[in-house]
């Protein structure tokens, strides 16, 4: 969608203002950072995506890198436990509680 060019007069005291039509259509919404470079008689405004920010400490990070590198290894080895539906779990749970009822119990 092509948007139709606009004209406006910078006045003496009056920051320039991109006006709501143009902010639409370029999808700039409050809190947008805007990058501006400037050459003689052209203006570029580039908008920035949001900076994702990490809400952990490098140190936690770290932890929590070296817990994954550990899962993704038993996920390699085929350590896994547990049934991921909702079948398998029913199936998987019934087996638990028949493998149980037929071991001796302990006396306490």
């Amino acid at each position: 969608m092509l948007c139709k060019p606009m004209t406006i007069t910078l006045k003496e005291k009056t920051q320039l203002v991109v006006p709501p039509s143009v902010q639409r259509q370029a999808r700039l919404k409050a809190g947008t950072q805007l990058e501006f470079k400037a050459t003689p008689g052209i203006i570029t405004i580039i908008s920035k995506p949001p900076v994702a920010v990490d809400e952990y400490t490098p140190q936690q990070r770290l932890i929590i890198d070296a817990c994954l590198a550990l899962a993704d290894e038993d996920v390699k080895k085929g350590r896994l436990y547990g049934p991921f539906t909702a079948k398998e779990a029913t199936r998987f749970l019934r087996a638990e509680l028949k493998a149980r009822a037929k071991k001796p119990k302990r006396p306490r």
